[in-house]
């Protein structure tokens, strides 16, 4: 198993990254969150997941070990693989994921597309026991190791608007969304010192998703 992986972030794309690692070019499926934090040339570390099939061997990079370890829980529940196992990801992080479950909040699950209201059921029901309480949660949104989780204040505008453009989402939307959200990185700001990207990132998806 390829446990995590380490250099220079060779290329970024909407749905992943290329790391080159002792001159090989490896492969990262990462959700929008994590892909918003890399920079292409400059060095990042990924915890990661290998998922083996019969047709291809896939690398998911996830920003931390906690992260990784819940992408690897969430598929142990009926129905879920590692693309919907992405997708909660990308939508919660992980305290607000175990808060959903713990909490049978099934509104917040659905918001995951690909999750129904049966389907959410069935997560909290076969994952309560085992994915832990929020109280026992230490971790916070952002990585607590490798990646950066506060980027510098100017930037965040433009690697919000990147992001979603690099998802699909025309520059309006994205500007729109941006606007939106500037009250909230204002927040993030005071504070903190700081903006995450991720974050915001996140609160985007949702809010283009409503509209």
């Amino acid at each position: 198993m390829i446990a995590s992986v380490n250099g220079r972030v060779a290329a970024v794309s909407p749905d992943g990254a290329v790391v080159e690692v002792g001159g090989i070019g490896l492969a990262v499926q990462c959700t929008p969150g994590t892909i918003a934090r890399l920079q292409v040339g400059e060095a990042a570390r990924l915890s990661t997941s290998l998922v083996v099939r019969e047709d291809s061997l896939t690398l998911y990079g996830f920003a931390d070990d906690d992260e990784r370890s819940l992408f690897e829980l969430l598929q142990t529940a009926n129905g879920v693989g590692p693309r919907l196992a992405q997708a909660v990801l990308a939508i919660h992080p992980p305290r607000e994921v175990r808060r959903a479950v713990s909490m049978a909040d099934v509104k917040a699950l659905m918001q995951v597309p690909g999750i129904g209201k049966k389907g959410a059921e069935r997560l909290i029901l076969e994952l309560r026991d085992r994915l832990g309480s929020v109280t026992t949660d230490t971790s916070l949104d952002g990585p607590s190791t490798g990646l950066p989780a506060v980027t510098p204040v100017a930037p965040w505008r433009d690697q919000l608007t990147s992001a979603l453009v690099g998802l699909g989402w025309s520059g309006k939307e994205a500007e729109t969304a941006v606007v939106e959200l500037a009250p909230v990185a204002d927040a993030q700001i005071v504070e903190t010192g700081g903006v995450e990207v991720a974050v915001l990132l996140r609160r985007a998806l949702q809010l283009l998703g409503r509209s």
